[in-house]
Parts: C-alpha cells; structure tokens; sequence
C-alpha cells in the first residue's frame, strides 16, 4: 500500500515547518523516503493515516511502556481534565506524585518536577555546578543528554579531549567546560580525574547507553564511576530518561545496585506525557531555589494533566511480575532477530535489558560510540524499509533502539520475528 496522505502531509509540511518535522529524527533522513503520519495508536499497535498497522517499537520513543491509549491512562486524564489542564500553582497530587517516584527510584530523597528529559539534564547540571562550585562537567561520546548547549559536542579519538560545539549556535566557550570519554573506558576516567578531578563538578552519563543504539555497561563500569566521582567529591549523575522505569521499576540504578548523587528522568513517568524530573540527595537539592541560590522554574512543571497519567502509570508498573515479564518479552524478541539474522548470514551484534534491545548491523562487538560506528547503516536502512513494509514499525536510525510495552503480546514478537527473517533474506540475496 503506498502511503499516499502521509507524501501529501509531509509535502505540506515541509513548507511551514523546518524539514517539515518538530524533532530531526522524523524526517527519515538516515533511512530514506518520507515520513509515516499516524493518525492514532491502540496497544501494542499504530495506524497511519492511509489505514496501514504497524506493531510499534518505538512507542514514543520509550515512554508509551503500557502501550497506546490505556484506558486507565485515558480515563485518569478525563478525570484530572474535567478540573483544569494547569493552574501554575501547586496541588496535592504534585506531592504524591513526588512521594511515588521517591519510594521508587533508591538514590532519590528530593524530586523536581520538570517538563522534559531535557530541561531535567540541564537543571541538573547547573545544580551540580552550583552545589561543587565547580564548572567542568564530563559526559561521554555517543551518549545524549537532550539539546542542552553544553552536551551538544563530540570528543576527539583516544583520550580525553575537550569539546567542541557539534551544533551551529553553541558557542566554543561554553562547549569547552564539556569533557567527552569513551563511553566503558574507565581507565580513561581513571586519568581524567587524576589530573583534572578538583575541576569537575559533575559526570552525566546513560548508566545504559540508549541514544547510539543499546550498549551495556561493561562489568565494574557504574561501580567505578561510582566510585571515582566520590573520591574526587564530584557528582555522580544518571540520565535515568531512557532507563527510568524501564530496565526496572527503580530503573538502572535499581536494576545493577548503584545509587548516583542526581537522576533525570523523563516522558515515561508521566504515561507519555510532557515531563521529566530530577532529583538525588536532600542536600544537594535544598541548593534549588527558593531554598538555594540555583535557580530553576517552569510555569507547566508538575501539571495535572501530566502528575495524574503518571500516578496511574506508575501504580501499573508497580503491580508484581511487570518486570519479570516485559523482559522475558525482550530476550525473546532479541534471541528471535539474531536467529533470523544469523540463518541469513547477516553479521550483527544485539543487546537486550529488560523492554529495551538494539540490533547493530555489525560483526563487532559493540561497547562504545567507535564499535557502535562501524555498523552498516546502509543495511539497516535496507532492512528498515522492508520491516516497515511489511507492518513493523521501528525508530528510523541505526543508532536508536527498540522498546517493548506491557501491550505486546507473543503473536507480535512472533510476527515481528518472522517479518525479521524475510527482511534478512533479502538482505543477503540483494534484493
């Protein structure tokens, strides 16, 4: 079925919006060929606007982890609607909410609601630098933060380098106070703080790298980097956006037992919702306006709209056995796409944890940004077109990865399996 509306809509699109989409990746630039427009979504499902369906892994990238249009999602935001969409003052279930992610997430003593990952990854690390008096912060290649000035900047080969701007509009100055590493390189680190540590006020880092495909942590990567921030009396921040409520209900932190000084997290405490949050120890957090000198606001930040939906997520999620069966969908899913590939004898190397797995068009094994890029991405734009076709839908780039919701039943990965083994066959055969 050729997608007919979705041309005509991308067409119009293009003249009043920049590259005719609100975030880059939509544009289908890394994969070709134009842009699906969804008309609505159903559990585990999407339909396009020329009628097409689609079993969806990317669920909004991440956030959608019970699927389209829950009813108890939909029925708690009818409720809190029927109210009011936003007061700018406070109200109680703010404080619930709060209470919630609290007993939740184990570093967490203090929580700020926000209204993105992003704006979350940025209050965060003005706070850190407010609360060490410090200005460097240390993040790692391949890992994203969100659209923050300071994050948007690519490391040098080898050692550690210091940034330069990968991003018109982010000036030298501001990018310098960034230092990128390998990511799984904790020798790098090692030498990093030993000469550098008084300087560093913070290092951010996805304790599961989700934003250059999946890559796991290395054994003793999150217990060093633990360990090193505390001795050097720098701050340990988690970017909990992808990771939060998905590796586990306590997230990665939960999930490997490593409690950092903040977390950020994002969309999917709020059942795909604008939100986000950020918190850690009490006495880092009390440094937040109107207690402290750093200061941070958001006239949306804790709205009802987004603290309902994300109470009724998070009293599903926390129903026992959750967990324990979103990752077993995962690592059937994941077993059943390298199956496939290797019968097809197309290389590639997978990653799972919990609901969230990757798939890189590569023979190597992938640790870090410079493994992760030497994947195919032309193969994978092949191989994308193909799923797509034939009614499975996932994030157009190499470089994202796939997610699994409470909604995805075995008849769907078992499809999803068999459309993967006919994508790789003709793969192999050139076609």
């Amino acid at each position: 079925m050729e997608r007919i509306k979705s041309q005509e809509l991308f067409s119009q699109a293009k003249k009043i919006i920049p590259g005719g989409v609100n975030s880059p990746v939509r544009a289908f630039k890394a994969v070709g060929g134009n842009p699906v427009y969804i008309d609505h979504g159903q559990g585990s499902k999407i339909y396009d606007v020329d009628g097409k369906e689609y079993i969806d892994y990317v669920c909004s990238w991440g956030p959608l982890i019970l699927g389209h249009a829950h009813p108890q999602i939909l029925a708690a935001l009818q409720k809190a609607m029927a109210k009011g969409t936003s007061f700018g003052a406070p109200t109680e279930r703010e404080t619930e909410f709060a209470s919630m992610l609290i007993n939740a997430v184990p570093s967490m003593e203090m929580v700020r609601l926000v209204n993105s990952g992003t704006e979350a990854t940025m209050s965060a690390l003005r706070l850190a630098r407010g609360f060490t008096g410090r200005n460097k912060i240390v993040k790692f290649e391949g890992c994203y933060h969100g659209h923050v000035d300071s994050l948007l900047v690519k490391a040098g080969s080898g050692a550690a380098t210091l940034g330069t701007p990968d991003s018109a509009g982010v000036s030298v100055a501001l990018a310098q106070d960034t230092i990128t590493l390998p990511y799984n390189d904790l020798k790098a680190v090692k030498e990093l703080f030993s000469k550098h540590g008084g300087q560093i006020a913070a290092l951010i880092v996805e304790p599961v790298a989700g934003n250059m495909g999946l890559v796991l942590p290395k054994e003793g990567f999150l217990e060093g980097l633990r360990q090193i921030t505390a001795q050097h009396d720098s701050l340990l921040i988690f970017d909990e956006v992808i990771t939060g409520f998905r590796v586990s209900f306590g997230g990665a932190q939960g999930f490997y037992g490593i409690k950092p000084d903040l977390t950020c997290l994002g969309k999917i405490i709020g059942g795909g919702l604008p939100v986000g949050a950020y918190g850690g120890k009490e006495e880092i957090m009390k440094h937040i306006a109107p207690l402290g000198a750093v200061y941070q606001a958001g006239t949306l930040a804790g709205n009802p709209l987004a603290v309902s939906a994300g109470i009724e997520t998070l009293k599903i999620l926390s129903k026992p056995g959750t967990y324990e069966v979103l990752a077993e969908k995962g690592a059937y899913l994941s077993l059943g796409l390298q199956t496939a590939a290797r019968q097809a004898k197309i290389p590639v190397c997978a990653a799972q944890v919990g609901s969230l797995l990757g798939l890189f068009f590569t023979p190597n094994t992938v640790t870090d940004w410079g493994s992760a890029s030497t994947s195919n991405t032309t193969l994978f734009a092949r191989y994308f077109s193909s799923m797509l076709k034939q009614g499975v839908y996932l994030a157009p780039s190499q470089y994202e990865s796939s997610f699994i919701s409470t909604a995805h039943n075995y008849e769907d990965l078992d499809k999803t399996i068999a459309t993967a083994e006919c994508a790789f066959q003709s793969l192999g055969t050139g076609s």
